[in-house]
């Protein structure tokens, strides 16, 4: 190989022999020479070094987490001079230089320095028991004192709210039917094992479908129906995420009321006695005329 070197005035980057002979990977040495070859304040993100170069995000985000393992490369979180957070990346030409600071922004003034506690002389366990029952008889005696100006107690922001219903913490406190729904379903798919807190978490939403009426067979085939081949998650955020968006199917229709069964109709017979035609189940009968004539006979015969 013989070199043909042009001597350069401008527009051209000076680059350590370790860092361009690099051993590794290339995109890693073309990502380091492209990074000292911009002027500062330029982004480096993921992002713009994908549009410049043709290689894909995984490659890109690659070199970088080498380049800084190496210690070419370092991101720090820094406060500006307006309270402003910002993330600056730090790239050294050689690894272990001071990064200088940035004229553009104001040094950040000092911030004040609480004053260390003195320590405190051992005292015995008398000692200690005499001056808290002295200290707890001066904030009762302060307290019965009414204050001349009343302050204003602040509520924190971040109380949390009286209406939301607490997730029960152990499998006692969850219905035992909806937790019996959440255990059979491994022996449909056996990926879906759920641990007590997992299990517990879910059964609020379970019970709320089995009381509006939807079996527990209705509820498991919901539940293990078209599920991915490979769970990228864990089995409890799939189940949660179905149980919370599926909306709640209507409840089944109410049976029908019973009627009393209608007696069955007799056929028509002919009577003996009348020839007239009435209702009975066998044929040779008389009707209910002629049989209370056959009755009275007899009783007028006797008297």
């Amino acid at each position: 190989m013989i070199h043909v070197r042009t001597r350069l005035t401008a527009d051209f980057t000076v680059i350590s022999n370790a860092l361009a002979q690099r051993r590794g990977s290339a995109v890693t040495v073309g990502v380091a020479v492209y990074i000292l070859s911009l002027p500062t304040g330029t982004p480096v993100s993921i992002e713009a070094l994908c549009a410049h170069f043709t290689e894909g995000e995984t490659l890109i985000s690659r070199a970088l987490r080498e380049l800084e393992s190496a210690g070419y490369l370092d991101r720090r979180c820094e406060r500006l001079s307006s309270g402003q957070i910002r993330t600056r990346t730090y790239f050294y030409d050689v690894p272990g230089g001071t990064p200088q600071p940035d004229p553009d922004d104001s040094p950040e003034p000092p911030r004040p320095t609480r004053p260390r506690k003195s320590p405190q002389p051992w005292k015995s366990p008398a000692a200690e028991r005499a001056t808290s029952s002295s200290s707890s008889t001066a904030v009762m005696e302060a307290a019965s004192t009414p204050a001349s100006t009343p302050a204003s107690t602040p509520v924190p922001a971040s109380a949390p709210a009286a209406d939301r219903p607490e997730e029960p913490t152990a499998l006692s406190d969850a219905d035992p039917q909806a937790v019996s729904v959440l255990a059979s379903l491994r022996r449909v798919d056996p990926r879906l094992l759920l641990s007590e807190r997992e299990a517990a978490r879910l059964a609020p939403a379970v019970g709320q479908w089995l009381a509006a009426g939807v079996a527990p067979s209705r509820i498991t085939a919901h539940l293990t129906a078209r599920l991915p081949d490979h769970l990228l998650a864990r089995p409890a955020a799939i189940l949660a995420f179905r149980l919370r968006e599926t909306p709640l199917p209507a409840p089944p229709p109410a049976p029908p009321p019973s009627f009393p069964e209608r007696p069955a109709l007799l056929p028509f017979q002919t009577c003996d006695g009348c020839e007239r035609a009435f209702r009975a189940p066998e044929s040779g009968q008389r009707c209910r005329d002629c049989r209370g004539r056959l009755v009275q006979g007899p009783l007028r015969a006797a008297g």
